[in-house]
């Protein structure tokens, strides 16, 4: 298996700014600070067992996926990753603006774009590209974990070629805030995440930033280790 540590490149938003508030405060855990912190008020009462409901995605905080977890390929060094998402952000680009919602994707809930994007998709498929060189090939129980038998053939080709399943014309941006949701509980916990997320009054997001996250060992969680704005063409 992949050793670790492991790193990620993700979109987070700012620290201290209200998207950070609002998902770090319903995972109960803060990526920048490493800190565990008190669920919303309230939330725990509507949805009796929402700590196991965000169990899972409170491992790598409240993120959306540029580059999925990896180690490090042999000869390189973490200062090598993060001089390299340095000079990535400092190359002009078009910075891309989402409208942000909330729905339902893949079995979860998660903040997405109301509508597709094709900056953040060109964003995303160069952090796939640009960052490989540093990434340490999958190991054959790694490829395994992936459930090969359950992807579409390009997503096994995806999972090959860039190490992950869900990249360039599979990739999807979200920024999860639950586990997955059995269907018949589904509705329920949407409308109750679009209540909460209306009163950010977030009519616009621009992605405008990538962070390096680390992951210590297996046990651990991620957690920021560096971030950067990027560099707007215009």
């Amino acid at each position: 298996m992949t050793g670790y540590p492991r790193y990620a490149i993700y979109y987070a938003p700012p620290p201290g700014s209200d998207l950070d508030r609002f998902g770090a405060d319903l995972l109960g855990y803060d990526a920048f600070s490493g800190n565990d912190l008190s669920f919303p008020d309230g939330i725990e009462q509507a949805v009796p067992d929402w700590r196991a409901q965000t169990q899972d995605p409170r491992k790598y905080g409240f993120h959306a996926t540029l580059k999925a977890p990896f180690a490090l390929a042999a000869g390189h060094h973490e200062a090598d990753l993060v001089a390299a998402c340095a000079a990535f952000a400092g190359k002009a680009r078009p910075i891309p603006v989402i409208t942000p919602v909330v729905n339902p994707i893949g079995g979860f809930i998660a903040v997405v774009p109301a509508a597709p994007s094709v900056e953040l998709n060109d964003l995303a498929a160069d952090c796939v590209r640009d960052f490989d060189s540093l990434r340490t090939p999958l190991t054959p129980e790694d490829r395994a974990r992936r459930n090969p038998s359950a992807l579409t053939t390009a997503q096994i080709e995806h999972l090959d070629r860039w190490g992950y399943p869900y990249v360039m014309d599979d990739f999807r941006f979200h920024m999860t805030l639950t586990g997955r949701v059995p269907a018949e509980r589904r509705d329920q916990l949407v409308a109750l995440l679009r209540e909460r997320f209306a009163v950010l009054g977030l009519r616009a997001l621009a992605v405008d930033r990538i962070a390096v996250f680390r992951q210590d060992d297996s046990r651990a969680r991620f957690q920021v280790l560096a971030q950067f704005e990027l560099r707007d063409i215009h």
